[in-house]
């Protein structure tokens, strides 16, 4: 992948970013989507068509799978966007929310771009070269003893599938140093990736909550799976588990 479409994938996500930095200041307008807890703003909205926009007008020849019912199939480069990952977190102006853009090529992920705004740190990765942020390479933890790993995990917005994922938390709870819920799961494989955490799962999620996130933690040195400990797959896989690595397979079996 051109390097030019890397710093213009970067470009976007900021440019999303300091949009809904000034969307903190303005009145929301709150509606739900799937369910009680799943919430949208005008700012998910404005972000996905600034993102669009800017693709469309750079690489018209590209398609876009973007959270909030955007599908345009052009061509077998597909941008998958996420313009707020962690929306209820940004209503509240709670500071875990983010812009999650990937380039999938041919069916494989060569860009993924997880922008922060309130802590303007910028989290990315070009399949081959390395994993960074903000400039600085980045890399998963060494931690190989399980009790001493800091989890992330996140619950999903049906209802059915909650108890499943308060019991799983509370297994790994107590073998743990500590679990994180963060609200944003791009940015808890980013903070896998930078090392601020040992492994991350979670059940039922979209292509564009992880498809940036996943090959940024695989460009750091981490590993990807589903429950199962088989290949990853983001539009057909029931959850997904990630690590640092040494940590995956009692991560796997604690989640069976």
């Amino acid at each position: 992948m051109e390097d030019n479409v890397y710093e213009f994938a970067k470009s976007i996500a900021k440019e999303a970013g300091q949009l809904l930095l000034e969307g903190l200041n303005k009145r929301m307008e709150i509606s739900r989507k799937s369910g009680p807890t799943d919430l949208v703003t005008q700012f998910d909205h404005a972000s996905q068509e600034l993102i669009a926009s800017r693709i469309r007008e750079q690489y018209p020849g590209h398609s876009i799978l973007a959270e909030e019912e955007l599908t345009e199939n052009n061509g077998s480069t597909q941008w998958i966007v996420d313009p707020i990952d962690g929306t209820n977190n940004y209503v509240y102006g709670y500071p875990l929310f983010s812009v999650s853009i990937a380039i999938e090529d041919q069916d494989e992920m060569k860009i993924g771009v997880v922008h922060t705004p309130i802590l303007n740190e910028t989290f990315s990765a070009c399949k081959g070269q390395g994993a960074w942020l903000n400039g600085d390479q980045i890399s998963v933890t060494q931690t190989e003893n399980f009790k001493n790993s800091l989890l992330a995990t996140g619950f999903p917005y049906d209802e059915k599938l909650v108890p499943e994922a308060i019991d799983l938390f509370s297994k790994l709870a107590r073998k743990t140093l500590g679990i994180r819920r963060g609200g944003s799961a791009a940015l808890d494989l980013s903070f896998l990736a930078a090392g601020r955490l040992d492994g991350f799962w979670e059940l039922d999620l979209e292509p564009w909550d992880i498809a940036a996130g996943s090959l940024i933690v695989k460009e750091a040195g981490g590993k990807i799976s589903d429950f199962q400990g088989n290949e990853h797959n983001i539009y057909k896989s029931r959850g997904i588990v990630a690590s640092n690595g040494k940590i995956h397979g009692e991560l796997i079996s604690r989640l069976s």
